[in-house]
């Protein structure tokens, strides 16, 4: 009876499928490595995904990750105190996980975290097809209007000002709130005002480099500048209405003898504003 039993287990163990050695050997040696983001106390560090956060979870106490848990947003911002380095787990609304170390930092040399689909570790869902796969791998490519639209919303979930700068013309109110530089564009945080009974109708918000010729005749001349990219630009104003956008462009610098000029034009009206701004304004930017 024991001859019998033994004889069955060496049956089972024999016949049992075993995992392919090089193959195991394989695994063993390619360890998927994680990222590390850097925070420290001083500044906020923002990390945009492609889908909104469902949920993110810190190993540490001294790291701290905010979102918003009513509204869908796809940042989150982080936080850290001095302390031993910790790790960062985000589940996106659509199940996928990406983990990340976190570690303190006292000078900080990037503050903006752009993450594709494809730095996800997995998903805590059944796996999708591969066509459905394909198409969101392809969404998810970090080119430059992906880049340009979320941080444009990220601009915009802010309170930053970068200055007092405001014109006004008929109860219509136009308003420079901040300029931002990132990479090699320049943001600019507009807003719109409509403080009127009559809904406003845009026909053009230029921005233009204003030069002041030199010599016995004194001249101006203007050099439209083109946005690279518009976000939330509105084709009309209701009334009592306040609007926020924000305007993309190459990043540029004036001399002296040079300004900028935000020129407000109303279709079929004459609640025109200009705004003119000194060029130590447009080579200081945030």
């Amino acid at each position: 009876m024991k001859t019998t039993a033994l004889l069955t287990i060496v049956l089972i163990f024999a016949l049992a499928p075993r995992p392919c050695s090089a193959q195991a050997k394989t695994n063993s040696q390619q360890p998927h490595i994680l990222d590390t983001i850097y925070a420290n106390d001083t500044k906020n560090v923002a990390l945009f995904f492609p889908e909104p956060i469902r949920q993110g979870i810190t190993g540490s106490d001294h790291f701290v990750f905010t979102y918003s848990r009513e509204k869908e947003q796809y940042f989150g911002l982080l936080q850290a105190q001095p302390g031993k380095e910790s790790n960062l787990l985000v589940v996106n609304k659509n199940g996928s996980i990406f983990s990340y170390i976190v570690r303190y930092k006292k000078q900080l040399s990037k503050l903006n975290y752009f993450i594709p689909l494809t730095n996800s570790i997995g998903n805590e869902k059944p796996k999708i097809t591969d066509s459905v796969q394909t198409k969101l791998v392809g969404k998810s490519i970090d080119n430059s209007t992906y880049y340009y639209e979320k941080f444009c919303s990220y601009l915009l979930s802010l309170k930053q000002h970068f200055g007092y700068f405001t014109k006004r013309k008929q109860r219509v109110i136009l308003s420079l709130e901040n300029i931002v530089f990132d990479k090699e564009q320049l943001y600019f945080v507009i807003q719109i005002r409509n403080n009127s009974s009559l809904d406003y109708d845009l026909n053009f918000l230029n921005l233009s480099i204003e030069t002041r010729q030199k010599g016995k005749r004194k001249s101006l001349q203007r050099l439209y500048l083109e946005p690279i990219y518009t976000y939330n630009l509105p084709s009309k104003i209701a009334e009592h209405e306040t609007v926020r956008f924000v305007y993309v462009l190459p990043k540029f610098s004036l001399s002296n003898d040079r300004r900028a000029i935000l020129e407000l034009n109303e279709k079929d009206g004459e609640r025109n504003i200009e705004m003119k701004l000194s060029h130590r304004y447009i080579n200081n930017p945030n």
